[in-house]
């Protein structure tokens, strides 16, 4: 019979592979480097298989590590439902303070939050937001326990968990003049004014990289209007100052109203997800609470 894996030896592996970093998981687990390494090969030897491919930035897990870090979260998870439970988890005081990006601010949080304070009475929730640089910060600066922010892959020093998937779509309005309404393919942009996110913004940054992976020249002009706020964006599609790039989670009001639609570019397609930002050793208490709630109740996307 298969013996049970060592649940301290798992924990480690779980901060580890969050935060992509030995020395980030030893600092969270108040451990030494050493000792984080010593309890990773031990685990490996036990397990027969490697966890973690290491390269000059951290480590990431491999295959059998990416399908015993799902393991490890849902151990994790249960023994902190077990822990909010015995401590009587709905009667929790104090503040519940999360950060979010501001798609995610706008369009995801607020619907978990009504079904999270439908069941939990905490103190005062704070809903801190921001681009998606300033959120990370929040979080490394021990501000944040928790965050949900869009575009990223890693996060070095944090734990980084996907959540929902996303798109970011060309937008204009519905009765768009000549040049936004002729445009039919990806280099057609390169002759029209475009909406962008400011600097640091992870929407920005997301899709600055697919135009550069469709070979469209089209950087950020003088003449392009720069604009921080997902709806002031909205506002000028509507008046035709340009085509925007849009979540999907942000468009569905307009696009059912007939004010917004989707333009068609088969060459350009720009997924994308939100992810829950963390500390390297998880986020506890209220936030989560929070963080089990949201796993347990995804929003769905309306088509």
């Amino acid at each position: 019979m298969p013996h049970a894996l060592d649940p301290r030896r798992l924990e480690t592996f779980r901060v580890v592979a969050q935060s992509g970093q030995v020395s980030g998981a030893a600092r969270s687990l108040h451990l030494s480097q050493p000792a984080v390494t010593a309890q990773i090969r031990q685990l490996e030897a036990e397990i027969g298989r490697p966890l973690f491919i290491r390269h000059a930035s951290g480590v990431e897990p491999t295959e059998a590590g990416r399908l015993l870090l799902d393991y490890a979260r849902r151990v994790h998870g249960l023994l902190e439902e077990a822990g909010s439970r015995l401590q009587g988890a709905t009667r929790m005081g104090g503040e519940l303070r999360l950060g979010a990006s501001t798609t995610a601010a706008a369009y995801v949080l607020p619907r978990l939050l009504g079904g999270f304070l439908a069941k939990h009475r905490p103190g005062p929730v704070v809903l801190d937001t921001g681009n998606t640089e300033a959120v990370l910060e929040g979080v490394r600066a021990g501000r944040t326990p928790l965050a949900l922010v869009e575009g990223l892959t890693r996060a070095p020093g944090l734990a980084l968990e996907p959540y929902l998937e996303d798109e970011l779509v060309p937008v204009r309005a519905v009765r768009a003049p000549v040049p936004l309404a002729a445009v039919q393919e990806a280099r057609d942009l390169a002759g029209i004014p475009l909406i962008w996110r400011e600097p640091g913004s992870g929407t920005r940054a997301v899709v600055e990289r697919a135009l550069r992976r469709a070979h469209v020249a089209r950087a950020p002009r003088v003449s392009d209007l720069v604009v921080g706020d997902t709806e002031a964006i909205k506002t000028c599609v509507l008046l035709g100052l340009g085509l925007g790039f849009l979540s999907r989670w942000s468009l569905q009001r307009e696009i059912r109203q007939g004010l917004l639609e989707i333009v068609p570019l088969p060459d350009l397609r720009i997924p994308r997800s939100f992810s829950w930002v963390q500390p390297g050793g998880g986020a506890s208490g209220l936030a989560g609470a929070f963080l089990r709630h949201a796993r347990n109740h995804p929003p769905r996307l309306e088509r």
